[in-house]
């Protein structure tokens, strides 16, 4: 193993593993895919050459977690209970299966980046510009990005 992945691991690993815990909220499934986020950045190679480890560190583990998410849903959608409180405002059983059914169709016509952008900046409540360094986007790509999820959105619920 190289010296510097080794610095790596050791100076970001926790910062992952939180990520994962936050989004995962399941501790095996967490370490699995902080272990996969090193993973794939020891193939990568070039560490020495990252800008900003956190920042990518941070997306890829993220990214990663939401796949998993997608991936080994139970149910209807791959949001967290969390994002799913957020955005349920009603208490009616019909409501939130809509408010479910409605989540779904939105992410599943997004590409996976701006659900990520979405989370950021909406569950994590990160600003444009943290968002934008996390994700490695312009301030205004994120802004596109979130005014066409609205627009879909609107566009959805007209029909």
């Amino acid at each position: 193993m190289s010296k510097g992945f080794d610095k790596l691991y050791r100076t970001y690993g926790p910062m992952v593993i939180r990520r994962c815990r936050s989004i995962l909220k399941d501790e095996e499934a967490a370490l699995d895919i902080s272990q996969d986020v090193f993973l794939k950045v020891f193939k990568r190679g070039n560490l020495e050459k990252l800008q900003y480890p956190s920042s990518f560190l941070y997306t890829i583990a993220t990214n990663l977690s939401l796949n998993y998410l997608r991936d080994n849903r139970k149910g209807p959608v791959a949001l967290t209970d969390k994002a799913m409180q957020i955005i349920q405002s009603e208490d009616a059983p019909e409501d939130r299966v809509l408010n479910r059914y409605f989540t779904e169709q939105i992410f599943s016509k997004t590409k996976a980046s701006t659900r990520t952008i979405a989370y950021l900046r909406y569950i994590d409540g990160l600003t444009l510009e943290e968002t934008a360094e996390t994700v490695g986007m312009s301030v205004s790509g994120i802004r596109k990005r979130l005014r066409g999820l609205r627009e879909l959105g609107l566009q959805l619920q007209g029909e």
